[in-house]
């Protein structure tokens, strides 16, 4: 970033390529670090904190949910009620200990279900499909958790995972070593996952490296940031810290595309409103590039810049009705842009004092996570936005989110399980409702009384309604 805000945030280390692009170190308030590029024109100056963040307790559970008025000395140990049964995980020697609520309610609440908390390094990526949950961090490891427990992993031997994105049978992870990789579950055995392919594959580099000038460039020379696919499903996109998108044919693994993007490193993309490819970069610009019919294959043309300003874009995300697109910012603020109103803009969600760092939609709610450590959820009617909760818990910023609908809830109103990924070592696991309910319970428990709702947080202070851009 270019303002004062630049004290505020730490980019992370590369593993390689340390000069390229001119990576920074810049700290958050606690020292974490956060994995998204700010500028390669960003002042070196900044202290590099690379102390780990402080460590949840295994024997009480964490902060809870949304109250203004927590006091930690309140917060209850944990009892057998909370499953521990980590030990029967089919991986030896596990580094993670799971605390998660095993009841099920049919009542309306929002609130924290549990944690699923690693013994060293950091979340960087999630992905949710039905009751199985993806976890990637920087052990290179995959775990895969079922109904909450651990199930299964898989290793990829280089690359920290950066992202993680489930397309039918097969999952793609994008590492930061810059390359893709594609796992496929056995046939005879759920449990297991084998690599069945990198991106890009050998037989490509080596014709890429033969005829450079009428190939494609293929390979990302610096980290995969994020990766989404076609609504179609049929083409895998990734972008990277190199400043590039590539696009990927899903059925054969090959590139058939290298976009120069932006004048940094391209933070997020992400598809949707009938086939539009949206990007966001620390150059602080949101772009947009429309893929047409080219001969036999199809090529992407930009159309046009939908945002341009002087902090870094750090997530986007479009809603499932592909009405909406949003927009983090390192500056903390969420900005959206109205599809059926020729994408023009909406209006600014106020809800954090530190960089939005992850942003996810399901239904009519839409969730940010910051470096705040909090998590806003914020719910739309028609084209306005309330903020219904603050999920608070985490100690340590919110770097990744994965959002389920709630499959055992019956009654009227949608509750979604939520996954929230963090630099302090844990996965958080909550249940949110889609409406205000008073005296909302803030764990998986029977609701306490006295307990402020969801619409009193929201109004006092912690989250404002969405003002418009005049």
């Amino acid at each position: 970033m270019r303002n004062s805000r630049q004290s505020k945030m730490v980019t992370e280390e590369n593993s390689h390529h340390k000069q390229a692009f001119g990576r920074v170190q810049q700290s958050g308030p606690n020292g974490h670090e956060y994995s998204f590029r700010i500028s390669h024109t960003s002042e070196t100056s900044h202290t590099n904190y690379d102390h780990p963040p402080p460590r949840l307790s295994s024997d009480c559970s964490p902060p809870l949910a949304a109250s203004p008025t927590w006091d930690p000395s309140s917060s209850p140990c944990l009892d057998s009620s909370w499953d521990q049964s980590h030990q029967t995980s089919p991986l030896s020697r596990s580094p993670w200990t799971s605390h998660v609520e095993n009841s099920s309610t049919n009542y309306s609440y929002t609130g924290l279900m549990g944690s699923l908390v690693r013994e060293e390094g950091h979340i960087y990526s999630l992905a949710a499909s039905g009751d199985l949950l993806y976890t990637g961090s920087d052990s290179k490891n995959i775990r895969v958790w079922k109904n909450h427990k651990e199930f299964s992993g898989f290793k990829s031997n280089s690359g920290l995972v950066k992202a993680i994105i489930i397309a039918g049978e097969r999952i793609f992870t994008g590492h930061q070593d810059g390359k893709i990789r594609v796992w496929k579950v056995s046939g005879k055995d759920p449990s297991i996952y084998k690599r069945i392919g990198t991106l890009p594959t050998l037989t490509a580099c080596i014709k890429s490296s033969l005829k450079p000038s009428k190939n494609v460039w293929i390979k990302h020379f610096d980290a995969i940031s994020c990766l989404t696919m076609s609504e179609d499903q049929k083409l895998l996109y990734s972008s990277s810290w190199d400043k590039t998108i590539k696009v990927w044919r899903a059925s054969d693994s090959k590139c058939l595309e290298s976009i120069k993007a932006h004048d940094d490193a391209v933070n997020s993309i992400v598809v949707g409103f009938n086939g539009l490819l949206f990007s966001g970069s620390a150059d602080g610009t949101v772009k947009i590039w429309r893929k047409e019919s080219q001969g036999k294959g199809t090529k992407h043309f930009f159309s046009q810049t939908l945002l341009k300003q002087e902090c870094a874009v750090t997530a986007l995300a479009v809603d499932p009705s592909s009405s909406f697109l949003y927009c983090g910012s390192s500056d903390g603020l969420v900005n959206y842009w109205q599809r059926d109103k020729l994408l023009s803009h909406g209006g600014v969600l106020r809800g954090h004092k530190l960089a939005t760092l992850c942003l996810a939609a399901a239904g009519n709610l839409i969730f940010s996570g910051s470096a705040d450590n909090n998590i806003c959820v914020w719910k739309r009617d028609g084209g306005e936005h309330i903020c219904l909760s603050l999920l608070s818990g985490h100690s340590g910023p919110v770097k990744c989110l994965a959002v389920e609908e709630d499959q055992e809830k019956t009654g009227g109103d949608k509750q979604f399980i939520v996954y929230s990924g963090s630099l302090d070592k844990s996965v958080k696991i909550w249940r949110v409702s889609s409406k205000l309910v008073p005296n909302q319970a803030e764990v998986g428990m029977s609701p306490p009384q006295n307990v402020p709702s969801a619409c009193s947080f929201a109004t006092q202070g912690s989250c404002r309604v969405s003002q418009r851009r005049k």
